[in-house]
Protein backbone atom coordinates (compact mmCIF):
# COMPACT_ATOMS: atom_id res chain seq x y z
CA UNK A 1 0.00 0.00 0.00
CA UNK A 2 3.00 2.37 1.09
CA UNK A 3 4.63 1.62 -2.61
CA UNK A 4 1.43 3.21 -4.34
CA UNK A 5 1.40 6.40 -2.44
CA UNK A 6 4.73 7.25 -3.42
CA UNK A 7 4.30 6.66 -6.87
CA UNK A 8 4.58 9.75 -8.62
CA UNK A 9 2.01 11.56 -10.82
CA UNK A 10 2.95 10.10 -14.87
CA UNK A 11 3.74 13.70 -16.95
CA UNK A 12 0.62 15.08 -18.60
CA UNK A 13 -1.83 14.03 -15.69
CA UNK A 14 -3.52 16.24 -13.62
CA UNK A 15 -2.98 15.38 -9.35
CA UNK A 16 -6.22 15.96 -7.96
CA UNK A 17 -6.05 18.39 -5.10
CA UNK A 18 -7.92 17.36 -2.24
CA UNK A 19 -10.69 19.60 -1.29
CA UNK A 20 -10.24 21.72 2.03
CA UNK A 21 -13.09 22.48 4.85
CA UNK A 22 -14.27 25.33 3.36
CA UNK A 23 -14.77 23.50 -0.52
CA UNK A 24 -16.39 20.92 1.13
CA UNK A 25 -18.89 23.16 2.70
CA UNK A 26 -19.25 25.06 -0.49
CA UNK A 27 -19.53 22.24 -2.28
CA UNK A 28 -22.48 20.35 0.04
CA UNK A 29 -24.72 23.58 -0.09
CA UNK A 30 -24.13 23.36 -4.36
CA UNK A 31 -21.63 26.71 -4.97
CA UNK A 32 -19.83 26.15 -8.45
CA UNK A 33 -15.98 26.71 -7.56
CA UNK A 34 -12.53 24.63 -7.91
CA UNK A 35 -10.21 23.56 -5.40
CA UNK A 36 -6.52 24.95 -5.98
CA UNK A 37 -3.40 23.64 -4.19
CA UNK A 38 -3.38 25.01 -0.44
CA UNK A 39 -0.76 28.22 -0.66
CA UNK A 40 2.80 27.92 0.98
CA UNK A 41 1.56 29.21 4.76
CA UNK A 42 -1.64 25.92 4.21
CA UNK A 43 -4.40 28.62 3.21
CA UNK A 44 -6.93 26.73 1.52
CA UNK A 45 -7.29 28.19 -2.34
CA UNK A 46 -10.62 28.54 -4.19
CA UNK A 47 -11.45 29.35 -7.97
CA UNK A 48 -14.56 30.90 -8.59
CA UNK A 49 -15.80 31.67 -12.02
CA UNK A 50 -17.03 35.85 -11.84
CA UNK A 51 -20.88 35.31 -12.73
CA UNK A 52 -20.20 33.19 -9.19
CA UNK A 53 -18.27 35.46 -7.29
CA UNK A 54 -21.08 37.27 -5.50
CA UNK A 55 -23.65 34.52 -4.71
CA UNK A 56 -19.97 32.67 -3.31
CA UNK A 57 -18.81 35.47 -1.43
CA UNK A 58 -22.23 36.07 0.42
CA UNK A 59 -22.22 32.26 1.53
CA UNK A 60 -18.95 32.63 3.26
CA UNK A 61 -19.93 35.88 4.97
CA UNK A 62 -22.74 34.07 6.73
CA UNK A 63 -20.56 31.25 7.44
CA UNK A 64 -18.33 33.06 9.37
CA UNK A 65 -16.04 35.23 7.04
CA UNK A 66 -16.34 38.22 8.10
CA UNK A 67 -13.55 40.15 7.27
CA UNK A 68 -11.59 40.97 4.08
CA UNK A 69 -8.06 41.42 4.81
CA UNK A 70 -6.80 41.50 1.45
CA UNK A 71 -8.07 41.93 -2.11
CA UNK A 72 -5.43 42.12 -4.70
CA UNK A 73 -4.72 42.36 -8.45
CA UNK A 74 -2.17 39.63 -9.99
CA UNK A 75 -0.70 39.64 -13.73
CA UNK A 76 -0.25 35.91 -14.53
CA UNK A 77 2.26 37.28 -17.49
CA UNK A 78 2.09 39.40 -20.67
CA UNK A 79 -0.76 37.58 -22.88
CA UNK A 80 -1.84 35.21 -19.71
CA UNK A 81 -5.18 36.10 -18.02
CA UNK A 82 -5.14 38.49 -14.95
CA UNK A 83 -6.74 37.37 -11.45
CA UNK A 84 -9.03 39.16 -8.80
CA UNK A 85 -7.78 37.56 -5.35
CA UNK A 86 -9.38 38.00 -1.96
CA UNK A 87 -8.11 36.65 1.28
CA UNK A 88 -10.69 36.27 4.26
CA UNK A 89 -10.53 35.61 7.86
CA UNK A 90 -13.23 34.22 10.40
CA UNK A 91 -12.92 36.78 13.29
CA UNK A 92 -14.47 36.12 16.74
CA UNK A 93 -13.32 35.93 20.20
CA UNK A 94 -10.82 34.24 21.48
CA UNK A 95 -9.51 33.10 18.23
CA UNK A 96 -5.74 31.66 18.52
CA UNK A 97 -5.89 31.23 14.86
CA UNK A 98 -8.34 32.06 12.99
CA UNK A 99 -9.94 30.16 9.45
CA UNK A 100 -8.62 31.64 6.22
CA UNK A 101 -9.35 31.05 2.85
CA UNK A 102 -8.39 32.48 -0.38
CA UNK A 103 -10.48 33.09 -3.46
CA UNK A 104 -8.96 33.68 -6.66
CA UNK A 105 -11.38 34.71 -10.02
CA UNK A 106 -9.41 34.42 -13.29
CA UNK A 107 -9.90 37.08 -15.71
CA UNK A 108 -9.32 37.77 -19.46
CA UNK A 109 -6.69 40.45 -20.17
CA UNK A 110 -8.89 42.31 -22.72
CA UNK A 111 -11.74 43.52 -20.69
CA UNK A 112 -11.55 42.11 -17.05
CA UNK A 113 -14.64 42.76 -15.11
CA UNK A 114 -16.05 41.02 -12.08
CA UNK A 115 -18.49 41.93 -9.59
CA UNK A 116 -17.41 44.28 -6.66
CA UNK A 117 -17.73 42.46 -3.22
CA UNK A 118 -17.89 46.19 -1.93
CA UNK A 119 -21.31 45.41 -0.71
CA UNK A 120 -20.63 42.25 1.48
CA UNK A 121 -17.22 43.91 2.59
CA UNK A 122 -16.65 47.71 2.89
CA UNK A 123 -12.62 46.97 3.60
CA UNK A 124 -13.29 46.33 -0.30
CA UNK A 125 -13.44 50.05 -1.41
CA UNK A 126 -9.92 51.21 -1.69
CA UNK A 127 -8.67 48.06 -2.61
CA UNK A 128 -10.36 47.50 -5.08
CA UNK A 129 -9.75 50.86 -6.78
CA UNK A 130 -6.35 49.88 -6.43
CA UNK A 131 -6.76 46.75 -8.42
CA UNK A 132 -8.09 49.13 -10.94
CA UNK A 133 -6.02 51.63 -10.78
CA UNK A 134 -2.82 49.48 -11.47
CA UNK A 135 -4.33 46.37 -13.72
CA UNK A 136 -7.49 47.81 -15.37
CA UNK A 137 -9.50 44.88 -13.77
CA UNK A 138 -13.33 46.41 -13.81
CA UNK A 139 -15.33 45.89 -10.11
CA UNK A 140 -19.27 46.22 -11.80
CA UNK A 141 -20.70 47.66 -8.76
CA UNK A 142 -18.37 49.74 -6.97
CA UNK A 143 -19.79 52.95 -5.93
CA UNK A 144 -16.62 54.70 -6.54
CA UNK A 145 -14.12 53.30 -8.98
CA UNK A 146 -11.79 55.83 -10.18
CA UNK A 147 -7.95 56.19 -10.47
CA UNK A 148 -6.43 56.04 -6.48
CA UNK A 149 -2.63 56.22 -7.08
CA UNK A 150 -2.59 57.71 -10.74
CA UNK A 151 -2.94 60.73 -11.84
CA UNK A 152 -7.08 60.18 -13.84
CA UNK A 153 -5.80 61.06 -17.51
CA UNK A 154 -2.88 58.56 -16.92
CA UNK A 155 -3.07 56.12 -19.83
CA UNK A 156 -2.52 52.13 -19.24
CA UNK A 157 -2.28 50.04 -15.85
CA UNK A 158 1.16 50.42 -14.46
CA UNK A 159 1.50 46.85 -12.78
CA UNK A 160 0.90 44.76 -15.72
CA UNK A 161 3.66 42.70 -17.00
CA UNK A 162 2.95 43.97 -20.21
CA UNK A 163 3.24 47.66 -19.26
CA UNK A 164 5.84 49.73 -21.04
CA UNK A 165 6.60 53.41 -18.37
CA UNK A 166 6.07 56.50 -20.81
CA UNK A 167 9.32 58.26 -21.68
CA UNK A 168 7.72 61.59 -19.90
CA UNK A 169 4.56 62.71 -18.30
CA UNK A 170 3.65 66.41 -17.60
CA UNK A 171 1.68 67.60 -14.85
CA UNK A 172 -0.96 69.74 -15.33
CA UNK A 173 -1.99 72.24 -12.54
CA UNK A 174 0.88 71.64 -10.10
CA UNK A 175 0.69 75.02 -8.59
Amino acid sequence: MAEEESKPVPAGEKSLVKAGKVSQWLAENEFAHESLELDHNGVEVIKVEPDFLLPLSTALYAYGFNYLQCQCGIDLGAGQQLVSMYHLIKVSDNADRPEEVRLKVFLPRENPRVPSVYWIWKTADWQERESFDMYGIVYEGHPNLKRLLMPEDWVGWPLRKDYISPDFYELQDAY
